[in-house]
């Protein structure tokens, strides 16, 4: 088990959605540096220059803080409970709802809680669930035995702690986790609201981690030993791979500028220097966003690579992006669809060929619920 961090403090700073609960500053954010990696062969087919998303079917209603999302083999989803730190069972044809069990240890106050998951690259034969949640000391990833065989609701193990000490917060938690094409585990953190811990090495707030499985520095990571990634982050909420294993990331901004960032071992991504594509690049230092929003039209989370694009979700923009980046040759051509028909986007996960499954974040304290919220969408895109 890896248990490495240093004790941080945490901090004020903003929220998720743009709006700052102790009265601090307003949005979420990043970074600035070097370009995108043109794809090659097939991958070099740029997808449609003008795209679109549609809404297909309402999957699951009634939802309660929903956060992480992890499709089962077979098409069913779990999906995790921020605020109540419980894991449920979406049924993919019926959207019947089915409580597999209550992680115990989870401690929600603010940004923190149960928030992302992921299946074990092995889940055919070992059937474990990773989960991201905060505690009453830290942030940190467990995995646990999901056994369907067992009764509804004691389906899940005991949490096994393979990686802890990532600083928590009310804001800032971080909270994405997700296996990469290298079967190693990637996480993002949040600087807590503590900027200084963004370009602080040592440190695991503001940062992606790459993990092994068993939670310990994956080989070949850009640190020696060091389960760091990137670094010079502010609040990375979605990961997600494309067909040429490139790494894309979405980051809250702060003030000006929200990001989807492409990831490369190493890099600094230049918070607190930096945020967006503006001034103070360090020389060139710090590795520039691909795209970026305006915090009242983003304040993104998760993402999903899809029909050669990235597709984010925002939540104070309540809208989905797309950003094509298969054969991307300068800056990308951004668009945005379902724009305030939703509410709040939170999680938004890949589902095969042209399909996502979107889910909405209206029940967490910074929504306004409407009957049926929240909800997991069946979305089609192109």
């Amino acid at each position: 088990m890896a248990a490495a961090a240093l004790l941080l403090a945490t901090g004020c700073s903003s929220d998720d959605d743009g709006g700052d609960p102790g009265g601090g500053k307003s949005a979420e954010s990043r970074s600035a540096g070097t370009g995108t990696a043109a794809p090659s062969g097939d991958a070099a087919k740029a997808p449609p220059e003008k795209g679109s998303a549609e809404v297909t079917k309402t999957l699951a209603t009634g939802l309660k803080s929903p956060w992480g999302l992890a499709p089962l083999p077979g098409g069913d989803l779990l999906v995790s409970s921020r605020d109540e730190g419980t894991l449920t069972r979406i049924d993919a044809e019926s959207g019947k709802k089915t409580q597999v069990g209550k992680v115990p240890g989870v401690a929600p106050a603010g940004e923190g809680g149960l928030m992302g998951l992921a299946l074990s690259p092995t889940y055919a034969s070992d059937h474990q669930v990773y989960a991201y949640f905060t505690t009453e000391s830290d942030n940190r990833i467990a995995r646990m035995l999901y056994d369907e065989k067992k009764p509804a609701g004691q389906q899940l193990g005991a949490p096994d702690t393979v990686f802890k000490g990532i600083p928590k917060g009310v804001i800032h938690n971080g909270g994405r986790i997700a296996f990469g094409p290298d079967k190693m585990l990637y996480a993002g953190t949040g600087e807590t609201g503590e900027t200084d811990l963004a370009q602080d090495k040592k440190s695991l707030g503001g940062k992606i981690l790459r993990l092994t499985p068993e939670g310990e520095p994956a080989p070949g990571n850009p640190f020696g030993a060091s389960p760091v990634y990137s670094y010079g982050h502010r609040n990375v909420q979605g990961l997600d791979w494309d067909e040429d294993k490139r790494l894309w990331a979405s980051e809250f901004g702060q003030d000006t500028w929200d990001e989807l960032n492409e990831i490369k071992a190493g890099d600094n991504y230049g918070w607190p220097e930096v945020e967006g594509k503006g001034k103070g690049d360090g020389g060139g230092s710090f590795h520039a966003p691909v795209a970026q929003w305006k915090t009242s039209e983003a304040s993104p989370s998760g993402v999903a690579y899809a029909q050669g694009s990235v597709w984010m979700a925002g939540l104070r923009g309540k809208r989905l992006w797309r950003i094509p980046v298969q054969g991307l040759d300068g800056e990308p051509k951004t668009e945005a669809f379902l724009k305030e028909k939703h509410g709040r986007l939170r999680t938004v996960v890949a589902a095969g060929g042209d399909k996502l499954w979107l889910v909405t974040s209206e029940t967490d304290s910074r929504g306004t619920p409407e009957k049926g919220d929240d909800k997991i969408l069946e979305v089609r895109v192109k």
